[in-house]
């Protein structure tokens, strides 16, 4: 290399330090490490796959050579018809993910904090760092949000909370009255960010209230998702809704034409099989419980499950076999899980909730292990 490439490269343009100090996202594994193909358990999708209305539409969509709705009208004005919102107060995004990332790009910035529970969904962190914020993070109560705690670490710094209700990737959840209290709590200045990316697993009774509170109050935005019990995670479709303000913010720097003509084609489908959704929440609420009860018989072991209300189940190994270990022998067994190491879980694995066949074999598999240690 001659000393003119060498004074080139040292020129190289250089990323702002906040973005050298992003550790990007991991995505759940699909393969094990020799390439096989896993039973995909790592990514907390429908075991059920995706609505018949909802595949049937995509191949009746616009054609990719046209844009798409820049505002997602009719998607926005279904989701206002279902959940009883405007459509004027609902922004989609490309996946929920846009959505967050957007709320702290608008409302904090170098010399900001953004604060979050421990043991919070890894895109907080990432979407803090992202727009120069500093993350700030409370302590958990056993893997779940402490609203005492968030309280105890505002500051006069802080611009935006995240709190992803039920939590990913603990699976727990607070009531109504503990988000109220919460959203009490905050300045007015400080955006409240609720993520119910797994809001449609909960009952009707569990309603967290986050839905009222944005349609009452200036500073909380409540994100939803496609992804998750719509069954539409290859498409990238979410949703947002709050006060006009907050909408117009995220409208200024989402991007132009960010949902798909087939994302928005899918989701408008998908809105409108609500027996689909209905079928895939008593499945979750099924196989969930029968799961935990399976690992809590091998409590004796040293296993233990984390409550939850999401589609996944947190499994805890305080025993003799290791997370890693049960990780390397559910890949040997065909099954793709999460570990969760780096998010300060070593010893918890994120198993999403598949078929009656799936968690059993999965269940037989842990036996057996724990049976040869």
């Amino acid at each position: 290399m001659t000393d003119e490439h060498a004074n080139t490269d040292c020129l190289a343009p250089e990323p702002k330090p906040w973005i050298n100090a992003i550790h990007a996202y991991v995505p759940g594994k699909a393969h094990a490490d020799d390439g096989r193909k896993l039973v995909k358990l790592s990514a907390n999708e429908n075991p059920l796959g995706s609505s018949p209305a909802a595949i049937a539409a995509l191949s009746g969509a616009q054609a990719p050579s046209a844009y798409p709705d820049p505002d997602s009208g009719e998607l926005r004005a279904a989701i206002g018809e279902l959940h009883g919102i405007d459509p004027a107060r609902i922004v989609c995004g490309t996946g929920s993910d846009e959505l967050l990332n957007l709320a702290a790009q608008a409302y904090a910035g170098p010399g900001d904090e953004v604060l979050f529970s421990n043991f919070s969904f890894s895109v907080y962190e990432i979407a803090a760092r992202r727009c120069g914020a500093t993350p700030v993070i409370a302590p958990d109560t056993n893997y779940g949000t402490d609203v005492d705690a968030l309280i105890a670490k505002l500051s006069d710094k802080t611009r935006v909370v995240f709190l992803a209700n039920p939590n990913n990737p603990t699976g727990t959840f607070l009531p109504a009255g503990e988000i109220a209290r919460l959203h009490a709590a905050l300045p007015p200045s400080v955006l409240f960010v609720l993520d119910q990316a797994y809001a449609e697993y909960l009952t009707e009774a569990e309603d967290d209230g986050g839905l009222a509170l944005a349609a009452t109050n200036a500073n909380v935005l409540v994100t939803r998702t496609f992804s998750k019990i719509y069954g539409l995670a290859g498409e990238r479709i979410g949703w947002a809704t709050g006060h006009p303000s907050l909408m117009a913010s995220l409208n200024r720097i989402r991007g132009p034409f960010n949902v798909t003509n087939h994302g928005q084609a899918a989701a408008l489908a998908a809105i409108g099989d609500q027996v689909f959704v209905e079928q895939s929440r008593d499945h979750n609420a099924r196989e969930l419980a029968r799961f935990e009860e399976m690992i809590g018989n091998l409590g004796n072991h040293g296993l233990s499950a984390v409550p939850s209300k999401a589609n996944f189940s947190l499994v805890m190994f305080d025993g003799k076999v290791t997370a890693e270990a049960a990780y390397e022998a559910l890949a040997r067994g065909g099954y793709a899980t999460r570990w969760l190491p780096g998010q300060g879980l070593p010893n918890g694995l994120r198993i999403t909730i598949g078929t009656a066949a799936q968690m059993e074999d999965v269940a037989r598999i842990l036996h057996d292990l724990l049976e040869r240690h």
